[in-house]
């Protein structure tokens, strides 16, 4: 493309499952980019996980060349955008190298939390929003309400919004006019210095890393020699090219521009998402602002279930880590799990999908523990320390007092549904601080509750609650006291560092007695008595024992005096004592797993 004003560089953003993907399908099968015979459904979703689940996990960018009714040929790169609020980084990494964005409404369902939090990211970004109005199609479409939430919810001129159906493609001509006509094309000049951006990286076994770029100024030809800012690695670029659906090779990239370049680069850690590309020749001042670091919420340890497997888990986590740019991780060590990885995610979906991807896409037989979020102690000496590893917890000596992460959530849902998920609120230790009816039939509540709580359950319980209705986001606000324990499980007598966990004080027994349970259910019966307890320092708070197998020693026993069945009796009970001694317990992998779910499944 030689004329920057025909480029057009806009995202698709909208709460979960309002049809992003099912809009992509659409735009990419309108410019006949792939094969009928070689599509299928959800196209850009690439991954197992992202078709199984029907949500979108990674933006995917796509590049598709469209020819207007006068015969103008432009070039639209544009980012499928995941909606569930766990990936909100992987949206804000997409707005940030877009001029434009298509905001997809669901005519059924209307405005929901992650619309307006995604619509406010565009803001930020200076952003042009079209608003577009989804599933019109449906029995349940309700157009001229959906249109009067645009209007009073969002802010947005709702006569503007088009009508579309991503389903059968209805009103895409249209929307493919409008992207022409109202967004802006990209900035910038091609005969500066080359600045470009990298948004998004992978691995390829053959070729090494596949980085992701978007180009702000200047251009890339192959065999240039590019230098990355952040590190001043120095390579020369093999490959380059336009991402349509597939890799698709071309001469050049020039400013306005999305692609990508193989660059033969081996060193997965000298990539880095939000990095400035420069030409090592004629390298430009300034490095682009990149993106605002990302904060992990939720903190887990990963294993390798064979220990000898570390360092391909270190392997694997480093190639992950190019793909998905909010994984946090360090070194890390278990008493009962041997060495292993400490990882920082944006919430419980993201781990379960970290968890998914190791074992698929890597191969890697591992251990989660038990997930936590980051405490503040204030120490007595004076000291104030994070700690979100229950192995780092000083002793109750020590400390004066502790503080938890709050976040304030925003749930939207129909009025039907408001007092049952008051109550769910409630019961998770939140405070009302605000409810705002948006019209007849929704409201918004906001509530101050803390992080731990939201970790495990709440999202599932509130989608039942309201059966599917009500949506729900939330943003980190600021540190409050607690009463914190640090709660030991026991197995027959030794503390399983790896199973210790952080806990508000008055759930701790419910906690021990759940964890209790499901331990007794997991683990494999010995030939000795086992007991699972749980404690807070000294004190037991809550026990299950595992019984022994019994073997029937009295079984050669046809007669003769009791005082020989009793001596027999006697030996075996002293054998078990013995054996309870000096045993040790094999922890399954399902037992740790079984520790993650608070739910019966």
């Amino acid at each position: 493309m030689n004329d920057i004003s025909r480029i057009r560089n806009f995202c698709i953003i909208a709460h979960i499952d309002h049809g992003k993907s099912t809009l992509a399908d659409r735009l990419i099968q309108k410019v006949h980019l792939v094969e009928d015979r070689d599509f299928q459904n959800q196209i850009l979703d690439t991954m197992d996980i992202e078709r199984e689940r029907g949500i979108t996990i990674k933006s995917q960018a796509v590049t598709i060349p469209y020819k207007t009714a006068d015969g103008a040929l432009y070039e639209l790169n544009f980012v499928d955008t995941p909606g569930h609020v766990d990936f909100t980084y992987e949206v804000s990494r997409a707005i940030s190298s877009c001029e434009g964005a298509l905001l997809l409404i669901d005519a059924s369902q209307g405005v929901q939390a992650q619309t307006l939090s995604n619509m406010f990211l565009a803001m930020e970004h200076d952003l042009e929003i079209i608003p577009v109005i989804n599933k019109i199609d449906m029995i349940a479409a309700d157009i001229p309400a959906t249109k009067a939430q645009i209007d009073k919810d969002l802010g947005l001129d709702a006569e503007n919004a088009l009508l579309v159906s991503a389903r059968n493609g209805t009103g895409v001509d249209e929307l493919f006019d409008a992207i022409v006509m109202r967004i802006p094309p990209p900035k910038g000049s091609r005969d500066a210095p080359l600045r470009a951006l990298i948004f998004d990286c992978h691995y390829d076994p053959y070729r090494g890393v596949v980085v992701h770029l978007r180009l702000f100024d200047g251009n890339i030809k192959k065999g240039m020699k590019v230098r990355f800012m952040s590190n001043n690695s120095e390579y020369e670029v093999e490959s380059l090219g336009l991402f349509k659906v597939a890799l698709c090779e071309t001469q050049e990239l020039s400013a306005g521009g999305v692609g990508y370049i193989i660059a033969g680069i081996k060193t997965v850690s000298d990539v880095r998402v939000g990095d400035t590309v420069t030409g090592a020749v004629n390298p430009c001042t300034d490095a682009l602002p990149g993106f605002r670091e990302v904060k992990p919420v939720v903190f887990s340890s990963i294993y390798p279930v064979d220990s000898n497997d570390y360092e391909e888990l270190k392997v694997s986590l480093e190639k992950l880590k190019l793909n998905d740019a909010s994984l946090v991780y360090e070194k890390d060590s278990s008493a009962a799990l041997g060495f292993g990885f400490r990882c920082g995610f944006l919430g419980l979906l993201h781990l379960e999908v970290i968890q998914e991807r190791l074992e698929r896409e890597f191969n890697q037989v591992i251990i989660f523990t038990a997930p936590s979020v980051k405490y503040k102690i204030h120490l007595i000496r004076g000291e104030e320390i994070f700690v979100d590893n229950p192995a780092d917890y000083p002793d109750d000596g020590q400390i004066q007092s502790a503080e938890e992460p709050y976040i304030r959530a925003s749930v939207i849902t129909p009025a039907d549904y408001l007092g049952n998920i008051m109550t769910l609120c409630l019961q998770k230790r939140g405070v009302q601080t605000n409810m705002t009816y948006l019209d007849e039939k929704r409201v918004e509540i906001i509530y101050d509750m803390p992080l731990a709580e939201v970790l495990f359950d709440f999202y599932d319980k509130l989608k039942s609650t309201s059966r599917g209705y009500a949506s729900f986001d939330y943003d980190i606000t600021e540190y409050k006291p607690t009463q914190l324990v640090k709660l030991d499980i026991l197995l027959n007598g030794k503390a399983v560092d790896a199973l210790s966990q952080l806990v508000f004080k008055e759930r701790a027994y419910d906690r021990a007695r759940m964890v209790c349970e499901r331990l007794s259910e997991e683990i494999p019966r010995q030939q000795f008595k086992i007991p699972i307890q749980g404690a807070i320092g000294s004190n037991i708070i809550a026990r299950e024992t595992i019984n022994a197998l019994r073997k029937d020693v009295l079984a050669k026993c046809y007669g003769g005096d009791v005082t020989r069945k009793r001596k027999l009796l006697e030996k075996q009970k002293e054998g078990k004592k013995r054996m309870r001694m000096v045993g040790d317990v094999e922890l399954p992998q399902n037992a740790f797993l079984a520790v993650l779910k608070t739910k019966d499944d």
